[in-house]
């Protein structure tokens, strides 16, 4: 999630509030306009972005991620606790950083930039990671922001120098009697030498240990983890893979990217570069990183391609949108914003779409290339990773749906793009942001937009109803017949 205004960031955390005061019964017609209320706010300090927000689930308490501190918070916003993080001497080109060997190049005041704010449940404690010192973290107390530990004095403690908010997401994966697992994925700025574009790190009980952050796995050939190799930076000179959103499900992990490819337009003999949105999967306990696969996602309404992905949430279905999409209540969806094209990632397109995956289409696709490449059809198609096209090998074995990867055919990479079903789209005022949540059998959206609007969408049929059942001719291949979105918007 990229830095947001005050006024948006602050209202993240009382959107299910907003939600609860909706009725399970929606009318025909979207009800004029309510008058304006005003909005609990929070303001930092003169100057001061906020980059990241995280809510603790059992208490309500907001944990809010800024540059030079991290910020504890009532649920009704008002300041418990403050952790100053910088400014501090420091110099993006020192690696190691300063803090571990004398630098030579010249040290200035440098902010630091919140990265990741995760929550370990576990253990009690706030995982707060900056851009200082080539990216190390931070382990704090959740009751008063007391600092347990700050691991620096490894390699792996740096986990990237870039000085971006939305370039690193974390995925914590808990086990009852083991130490936890941190999967990272991060952008690395043309330094795939220092940092792995993935990885999975070990989330020990004791803060302050040696084995803080070491991969699950390392030896002389195999780590728990992908690094981006120089070849590439041959082909594409600036490519990186931006990581937009990240959560486990069943026996994976998952991230959301943005990643720069070259590809021939139509009737062209010449290449030019694009972004493609895909989804990469691993699964939980493979340590060597023989599962992972990609898959490019994109959108498409009316004939207008949406392809850069901006956000993503994952969400149940719930009862009424099951129906419709013709699966269970409790299945896994992804609701995702996506801009118009390929060619802009810093200046996306204003027109803008809200589209809904259900991840166990895309699971599916995933087995059915899986199963493929071992049969001996094709190749690898992972040019990023591989730079030259590899045939996948043949092998007799029975792949199900939690297959993990041998160390042959891997990693993978899926060529088809699994589309989603768009349900919403914007043409004037870009959305950048959604969160969804199920009320009474309901499936509600929150899409926040570039202006700082936020818009609350539900489906429902035509005529106001409430979805028809499987047997209809709704289907997932073309609910639109079927559905319309309910929007309600606030100004912000």
């Amino acid at each position: 999630m990229k830095a947001m205004p005050w006024n948006w960031t602050c209202l993240l955390s009382h959107l299910l509030m907003v939600g609860m005061g909706s009725s399970s019964l929606l009318p025909r017609q979207p009800p004029p306009p309510a008058p304006k209320r005003p909005f609990v706010t929070f303001r930092g300090e003169p100057m001061e972005g906020f980059n990241h927000l995280v809510v603790d689930e059992r208490t309500g308490h907001i944990y809010l991620g800024a540059v030079n501190r991290i910020y504890k918070l009532s649920s009704d916003l008002k300041v418990l606790v403050t952790h100053q993080t910088g400014p501090d001497e420091d110099n993006p080109k020192c690696y190691p950083p300063r803090i571990v060997q004398t630098c030579t190049e010249p040290l200035v005041p440098t902010n630091n930039v919140n990265k990741m704010l995760l929550i370990d449940y576990k253990e009690n404690r706030l995982i707060a990671c900056g851009s200082l010192y080539q990216g190390i973290c931070k382990l704090l107390r959740l009751e008063d922001l007391f600092k347990l530990g700050e691991p620096f004095h490894k390699k792996e403690h740096y986990l990237s120098g870039v000085n971006e908010s939305g370039s690193v997401f974390g995925v914590i994966v808990s086990y009852s009697n083991l130490d936890d697992k941190l999967f990272i994925a991060t952008a690395v700025d043309g330094k795939p030498e220092y940092f792995p574009t993935i990885s999975s790190r070990r989330l020990t009980k004791n803060s302050e240990a040696d084995g803080m952050f070491a991969y699950v796995f390392h030896d002389e050939f195999v780590a728990s983890m992908i690094k981006i190799p120089s070849d590439t930076f041959t082909v594409i000179p600036d490519f990186d893979i931006y990581y937009v959103y990240g959560f486990s499900s069943g026996n994976f992990v998952y991230f959301l990217t943005l990643q720069p490819e070259m590809v021939s337009p139509p009737g062209s003999t010449t290449k030019e570069q694009v972004y493609t949105s895909k989804l990469v999967r691993l699964c939980k306990e493979d340590t060597a990183f023989n599962s992972y696969v990609e898959v490019p996602i994109g959108c498409e309404r009316s004939g207008v391609e949406y392809r850069l992905l901006q956000a993503a949430y994952l969400s149940k279905a719930g009862a009424v949108l099951a129906q419709t999409l013709g699966v269970h209540p409790d299945d896994d969806l992804l609701f995702t914003v996506f801009s118009k094209g390929q060619k802009r990632k810093m200046k996306s397109l204003d027109e803008s779409a809200l589209c809904i995956f259900i991840l166990k289409q895309i699971n599916d696709r995933i087995k059915e290339r899986l199963q493929s490449c071992y049969r001996g059809e094709g190749t690898l198609d992972l040019a990023w990773l591989k730079v030259k096209d590899i045939p996948c090998s043949s092998a007799l074995l029975t792949i199900d749906d939690n297959f993990c990867g041998l160390d042959m055919n891997a990693p993978l990479g899926v060529s088809e793009m699994v589309r989603g079903v768009p349900v919403f789209t914007e043409d004037r005022d870009r959305m950048t942001s959604v969160i969804a949540y199920v009320y009474k059998n309901h499936s509600l959206a929150f899409v926040g937009t570039k202006s700082g609007k936020l818009k609350k969408t539900t489906v429902i049929n035509e005529d106001g109803s409430r979805p028809p059942g499987r047997g209809s001719n709704c289907t997932y291949e073309a609910p639109l017949n079927c559905l319309r979105v309910f929007s309600t918007v606030f100004g912000l």
